[in-house]
């Protein structure tokens, strides 16, 4: 294997477009057994382009009978980092970024906003990232319901812990404790939701255990969140669900907006801000 590092980006990217291909089809899946007078609704996919290298999918799907909006994006792009990523990146402890600032990166990014204010808004994404100079990975899930159901945290924790639990017992209880303090808003002194696991700068020494890990994270998220989802597909809801789900949207969007690495990191690096900006959920409301 060489320092490129060429096989094992090949492979990485080959993994994540998997899992999106994987994903996409359990959600139109879904919609089609979710029954109701609506059309079952259907991923529109456009390709994105980054000027100084690589692109990806865009996937996302509006107006469905179970998702209002679900955007599963995969990319692999490359290129130079600029001086603010640069300096992101020196403060994160990368060396040598100054002098060769080269970049290589690759995931999937996948948020879902519901129909139903009953079912949980949920976020997951895995990625690789290189440079000359290091390489690692990174992501992680997280359940955000506006209204919750311990029962439905519960399982989706337990998933994400059995995915930990078989690669490291220490990584749920470590990764846990990251998301918490990952995911919370401190503008609004509050979690964004009930939490799940976050892990970043993922590097061993041993990266055949490193990417075995992330595709556990990207395989446990169908049964962490298919189930939660299917349990309130028919719940009867009225306007008080409704407005709840529309100001809980609120802060996922301050969230993403203020705080977000990958939100960051994709309008400074020149990645296309429509596929950057997917996470947004199509309606919201603050008080």
């Amino acid at each position: 294997m060489g320092t490129d590092f060429t096989e094992y980006k090949a492979r990485a990217a080959e993994w994540f477009r998997l899992l999106r291909d994987r994903i996409t089809l359990a959600f139109e899946d879904l919609e089609d057994r979710a029954g109701g007078d609506a059309p079952p609704g259907r991923f529109e996919v456009t390709p994105t382009t980054r000027e100084d290298g690589g692109g990806g999918l865009m996937s996302v799907m509006r107006g469905g009978r179970v998702f209002e909006k679900v955007g599963v994006n995969w990319s692999a792009v490359h290129g130079t980092l600029g001086e603010r990523a640069q300096k992101a990146m020196a403060a994160r402890g990368v060396p040598g970024m100054e002098t060769d600032p080269r970049f290589w990166a690759s995931g999937i990014s996948l948020v879902a906003h519901m129909q139903n204010p009953h079912c949980p808004a949920v976020h997951m994404n895995t990625r690789m990232f290189w440079t000359p100079h290091a390489s690692w990975f990174g992501g992680g899930a997280d359940l955000n319901p506006c209204i919750e159901y311990p029962e439905d945290t519960a399982h989706f924790h337990a998933q994400l812990r059995a995915a930990c639990d078989a690669h490291d017992p220490a990584y749920y209880d470590r990764f846990k404790a990251w998301a918490d303090a990952y995911f919370f808003i401190p503008h609004r002194g509050r979690a964004r939701g009930v939490g799940g696991i976050f892990y970043d700068d993922l590097n061993t020494g041993d990266w055949e255990a490193d990417f075995a890990f992330t595709r556990a994270v990207g395989e446990a998220f169908l049964p962490a969140f298919l189930p939660v989802t299917e349990r309130h597909l028919s719940q009867p809801w009225g306007e008080a669900e409704r407005e709840a789900q529309l100001v809980h949207r609120g802060l996922y969007a301050e969230y993403n907006l203020v705080y977000d690495r990958g939100t960051k990191f994709g309008l400074e690096t020149g990645h296309d801000a429509n596929a950057v900006l997917m996470s947004l959920p199509p309606l919201a409301k603050w008080i």
